[in-house]
């Protein structure tokens, strides 16, 4: 395993280890974190959000490293893919409910919607049943730019949405009240740009490979 692999499998390791320190942090009775300042930043979404920006830098940094040292494997292709969806899925089903799964953070306003996690789950899982029949005929489906730009925007807001919306909410603090904060603010604009590049990216993924689908042809035995 070289370093650019091992830099992807450490960011599942961390991923794991952020799902469990999340669900302890949930079952933990009347706990209570503080906002920074009048950001309405809650500070353990802060913690999360500098972790998120870490791992995310990681998805840039081993790739670049395979790149620039040839050091692309079949295994890096795989795993590559699958640390994004650990890490982006975990965080928006996370962010579907926060005062389910983040009680503590009480004035989290900005959130993920459940129809934009079930878009780009539903999307994941299609890619992933693509891969799964091209690894069976040999063929590896790596991430092609379409597949990267929708990682790059849910990253994106997926780190807008742990700030709660800063510092966008200074531009419009007499909207913040409204009932339609929520799904009309700036950071509930990239969440759908994030989950209509996410469909678009899942299309092309099935127009481009769709090769795999056809059934191969069995050479006659001659006599």
């Amino acid at each position: 395993m070289n370093l650019p692999t091992k830099i992807t499998f450490s960011r599942i390791i961390a991923t794991v280890i952020l799902i469990v320190t999340l669900f302890v942090l949930s079952i933990i009775p009347n706990i209570q974190t503080p906002l920074l300042g009048n950001s309405r930043i809650n500070l353990i979404f802060l913690v999360l959000f500098v972790f998120f920006v870490i791992a995310s830098y990681t998805d840039h940094l081993d790739g670049k490293l395979a790149r620039k040292n040839n050091q692309v494997t079949d295994l890096g292709k795989f795993l590559d893919p699958v640390a994004d969806k650990l890490l982006v899925n975990t965080m928006t089903i996370f962010l579907t409910v926060p005062a389910v799964f983040a009680p503590y953070a009480y004035e989290q306003v900005a959130l993920f919607p459940v129809w934009c996690v079930i878009i780009m789950v539903a999307r994941d899982t299609v890619v992933d049943a693509l891969r799964f029949i091209g690894a069976q005929k040999g063929v590896v489906i790596a991430a092609n730019i379409f597949g990267k730009l929708k990682t790059v925007l849910q990253m994106v807001a997926i780190g807008a949405v742990l700030l709660n919306d800063f510092p966008f909410h200074y531009l419009y603090p007499d909207f913040v009240n409204s009932h339609l904060y929520p799904y009309l603010s700036v950071t509930a604009i990239l969440v759908y740009l994030a989950t209509a590049v996410s469909l678009i990216s899942g299309v092309i993924y099935v127009v481009q490979n769709r090769k795999v689908f056809i059934p191969e042809k069995k050479e006659k035995n001659k006599l």
